[in-house]
């Protein structure tokens, strides 16, 4: 039997408001070591949450009280986002602020949208 009541998807489009920069740092050219220069590799507008209370205290026991966690629309082949890759957020509460992906994994409410889970890069 089929319901009657419909049930609005807990993500909408109006909820991405938050421009977010993901990419890469290359090594610098030259004889001295390190990685400065950063590729930009995709630029989306997205929805940020912060650790949720069930997920404190896990957080606590990991260290990480400042992971965040991002959704996006799915950029499917365009963009494929993994955990060699830092993401920006230009918003004023986390300027200067590099994270690092700790975990992808599609929305399992739908499909057109990917759950980033990002931690404070050291």
């Amino acid at each position: 039997m089929i319901s009657k009541t419909y049930t609005p998807p807990r993500i909408t489009s109006g909820d991405f408001r938050t421009k977010v920069e993901f990419y890469e740092y290359e090594p610098v050219e030259g004889p001295e070591a390190g990685e400065e220069v950063k590729k930009t590799l995709f630029v989306s507008f997205a929805k940020i949450d912060e650790v949720w209370m069930r997920d404190l205290e896990l957080a606590k026991h990991n260290g990480t009280l400042s992971d965040l966690t991002i959704s996006i629309r799915d950029p499917y082949k365009v963009y494929v986002p993994t955990n060699k890759h830092l993401l920006k957020i230009y918003e004023a509460e986390y300027e200067g602020v590099v994270y690092r992906i700790k975990q992808v994994q599609p929305a399992l409410q739908s499909r057109d949208f990917v759950k980033i889970i990002a931690e404070v890069s050291t």
